[in-house]
């Protein structure tokens, strides 16, 4: 798997999560303290974030960073 679709993997699953939990773009970006684009961004796979933020994500949805990885 090339660094794009690992990118865009993981930001389908943060979507997923994200939806999960009921927050919309605008709503998480409060939440996480970012800018709503830069959460859709990292949703599409267009950034690349360090293991700080990914902490601080599944974090705020409450739940394991290791969902973010489940590419299967």
């Amino acid at each position: 798997m090339d660094n794009k679709d690992f990118l865009k993997k993981f930001g389908i699953n943060l979507k997923i999560q994200r939806i999960k939990k009921g927050y919309t773009q605008e709503k998480f970006a409060e939440v996480v303290n970012m800018h709503e684009k830069h959460i859709g961004k990292i949703e599409t796979g267009n950034q690349n974030i360090t293991l700080k933020t990914i902490n601080r994500l599944a974090e705020a949805l409450e739940i394991d960073a290791i969902k973010f990885f489940d590419f299967s």
